[in-house]
């Protein structure tokens, strides 16, 4: 800890010599941290004919234990501040970001606050956890066997078209993968209209797929312009291995099929005597994962499933 620090610096003083230096001396190094973090823009506010946006929420230091996975947020506050001054503005933005540390500090000491353990904790600055030391303590809260630790750790696809989740398609994806690999069977996405649906679930089955967690998977929609959408752009990295259902047997040597919700059933009343309904071709173990999109379009027959 510095034995004297300056009241006359700024925030942006502090920072600069004592906080990052700090980080990077636990481990932290420029591929593991985000400075000036921002994660939302600012709500839009309209008043009669006038409107303005409001200030967005940006974190001082965003860490990250591996790409796409933030562990912790650190608050900066001057030394006109006590280091606990930032603690609550870092656990709103942990909450906010589904991050389990948060911490504040005026570059004399940080305070930790560990969602899952509760009470605040004072460090020295050269005690602030090493990446490696702050994903074991994770790792034990969440108790992932070492096979379901190998499914939440697949990376993002990436390329050059690609982009980085926002923050709320990041904690969608993380949260769906952790789930799965620890074995839940049904899983309810609810998002709003624009907010990424089909990029989320690309990256969900992407992640399943290569840990090898899901071979075969089945996604469904409601019209053919959305599969034809879908299949064109989110869902383009998949093409060489993606078809689209058109009859009663499975086309072999794929591994992605997409198709409407008619294509599985039909009215009893169509059926011929003796004729099956479409889904009951295929084997009930056929697919080891499916994604119903626009699920509340789907049959509310009771039978349905």
């Amino acid at each position: 800890m510095p034995t004297f620090i300056d009241k006359s610096l700024s925030e942006q003083d502090i920072r600069d010599r004592y906080i990052t230096p700090a980080l990077e001396n636990a481990g932290w190094d420029a591929e593991h941290r985000r400075a000036e973090y921002s994660f939302t823009a600012g709500a839009i506010v309209v008043n009669g004919s006038l409107k303005h946006r409001k200030k967005g929420k940006r974190a001082d230091y965003i860490l990250f234990s591996k790409e796409n996975d933030p562990i912790a947020v650190v608050e900066a506050k001057d030394y006109n501040h006590t280091a606990s001054d930032g603690i609550q503005q870092a656990i709103d933005y942990a909450k906010i970001l589904d991050i389990p540390f948060a911490y504040s500090t005026n570059g004399a000491e940080f305070v930790e606050h560990d969602i899952h353990a509760g009470p605040e904790t004072h460090l020295k600055m050269e005690e602030f956890p090493t990446p490696l030391a702050l994903r074991e303590r994770l790792l034990n809260y969440k108790h992932l066997t070492k096979e379901e630790e190998e499914i939440v750790d697949v990376p993002y696809y990436t390329d050059s078209d690609s982009f980085e989740p926002r923050y709320y398609q990041r904690i969608a994806i993380n949260r769906t993968v952790e789930a799965v690999a620890k074995g839940q069977k049904r899983i309810l996405l609810v998002m709003a209209t624009g907010t990424g649906k089909t990029y989320t679930a690309f990256q969900i089955i992407h992640r399943l797929h290569a840990a090898k967690k899901a071979k075969r998977i089945l996604y469904i929609a409601d019209r053919n312009i959305l599969i034809d959408q879908t299949m064109r752009q989110d869902f383009k990295p998949f093409s060489k291995i993606m078809t689209k259902v058109k009859g009663k047997e499975p086309e072999p040597g794929y591994e992605i099929y997409m198709s409407l919700y008619g294509q599985w059933v039909k009215p009893e009343e169509d059926l011929q005597p003796g004729e099956q309904q479409p889904y009951e071709y295929f084997a009930n173990d056929f697919f080891d994962f499916i994604v119903v999109d626009e699920c509340h379009r789907s049959s509310a027959r009771e039978d349905s499933e």
